[in-house]
């Protein structure tokens, strides 16, 4: 074995995964997550730790998996974090925990993502559940949005005695995490139901198809229900557009709305009541993670698919691995292109995309150097469908129907990144809706403090 390089992890094989939603990565066996285990230093100022946004003791649960108790690197994991399968899935290791380990230095990162995912894997193949606390303390809060940082903080808080309950939108629970990333990257039965069952297992209540704004406001929560605290995870779900002409024509999506209707609607099923148009050419506009899900999807739909994105690879907000993915599947990369027109048929359906070719000139406020149009380089992209995915902005809902609580000029939610606390008293928020568009675990860090942050309020 070579103790500089990871245990290579099997995945379905390319051509066949990219006509099926099954999951691309296969995971450990017993055997090699051991061996993977086996590789790390157990470093005592464990630098790992200090990159993860929930503070796992990422040592303490790897040395268990080399000793073999499965279980007892669960009970580990199962301090820190509420989604264990769901992070090792989805987290982008590769800049946080992995991207601070030592190992790394000379050699390959240890696997921690897939390592917390075998874990987790393992703890629900033999029905082990995170332990309920024994006593409660008699005090309610109301958490808005069950997705990361919803249930995180909903679960921190249950294992604190707290009454929590949990107030979703839509009627199936799990926020972004069974709308917004499709079934190749996360399972909903196999992996997201089984995590929520897991927060539910720690007393917490969940009612799904509440609108809070509409249906029951903060106010009411607060004033009317017993709540004694309330916490906004209501994620960022109103997408961005181009504002380019033709971006009105049927057959245009925002990625948003394409990975609803076939992650948590099944449009891909035929007897789906809300079918996605079979499109034979789609261009996706945007190169994050979100852009990716959206390629992806459509190429299992039975599309060619390009990705347009106006810098070049180099600059790709995308995990590494999620473009490695896509290339292997036969997504096509137009880099350094940026759309200016949408056409339409007489019908006003989608028949065609103009595009300019750009180069990079000096750096932005960002940092990346800024997009620039080479005049005279324009064409047209021949697609019937165009996905903008451009990121999202918070649902402006629950902001203008609370008095008293503080939004920027993004429309985000202003809270406190030690706490969650907002300006309205006893009302917290975190992940997306302060944040924007962000990372799954970003916003479990964010539940997590809003979580303690609550408690010591409450605890006065």
């Amino acid at each position: 074995m070579d103790v500089m390089k990871k245990v290579p992890i099997k995945e379905q094989d390319a051509a066949k995964r990219a006509h099926n939603f099954e999951e691309v990565c296969l995971g450990y066996t017993l055997e090699e997550a051991m061996e993977e285990a086996s590789r790390c230093l157990n470093c005592k100022n464990a630098m790992c730790v200090k990159g993860c946004p929930v503070s796992i003791n990422i040592p303490a649960f790897i040395e268990q998996i080399k000793l073999g108790d499965i279980e007892k690197a669960y009970e580990i994991l199962s301090e820190s974090t509420a989604l264990p399968a769901v992070c090792g899935r989805v987290c982008p290791q590769e800049s946080q925990c992995e991207g601070k380990c030592i190992r790394g230095i000379k050699g390959e990162a240890i696997s921690i993502g897939k390592l917390e995912r075998f874990v987790a894997d393992w703890a629900s193949e033999h029905g082990i559940k995170p332990k309920a606390p024994e006593k409660k303390n008699g005090k309610k809060v109301a958490v808005i949005g069950s997705g990361p940082s919803g249930l995180t903080c909903a679960g921190d808080l249950a294992k604190l005695g707290y009454d929590v309950t949990v107030f979703e939108a839509l009627h199936e629970a799990g926020g972004v995490l069974v709308y917004g990333i499709p079934e190749f990257r996360l399972p909903k039965k196999k992996v997201v139901a089984k995590e929520i069952e897991n927060v539910k297992a720690l007393g917490v209540k969940i009612e799904t198809d509440v609108v809070v704004g509409k249906s029951v406001t903060i106010d009411e929560l607060l004033n009317e229900e017993g709540f004694e605290a309330v916490f906004i995870g209501s994620g960022a779900g109103l997408p961005k557009f181009m504002g380019i002409p033709g971006e009105n024509s049927n057959g245009v999506f925002s990625a948003n709305e394409y990975l609803t209707r076939s992650n948590l609607m099944k449009a891909f099923d035929e007897n789906s009541n809300t079918p996605i148009m079979k499109s034979k050419k789609v261009a996706v506009v945007g190169g994050g993670n979100v852009a990716m899900d959206a390629a992806r999807t459509a190429l299992r739909l039975g599309a060619e698919v390009h990705i347009v994105y106006r810098r070049s690879e180099e600059e790709l907000p995308a995990r590494v691995e999620e473009v490695h993915h896509a290339k292997e599947e036969g997504i096509i990369f137009d880099l350094l292109t940026n759309p200016t027109e949408i056409l339409a048929d007489e019908k006003g359906w989608v028949n065609g995309m103009k595009c300019i070719r750009m180069e990079l000139g000096e750096p932005d406020a960002s940092g990346r150097r800024r997009p620039v149009e080479i005049p005279g380089s324009e064409f047209v992209l021949d697609v019937d469908t165009v996905i903008m995915s451009l990121g999202t902005s918070p649902n402006p809902l629950i902001s203008s129907t609370t008095e008293g609580l503080e939004i920027n000029k993004h429309k985000c939610i202003v809270a406190s990144e030690e706490t969650g606390a907002t300006s309205k008293d006893r009302v917290y928020a975190g992940g997306d809706a302060v944040t924007g568009a962000a990372t799954v675990i970003l916003a479990m860090g964010a539940g997590k403090a809003a979580a303690k942050g609550i408690d010591e309020y409450l605890s006065k």
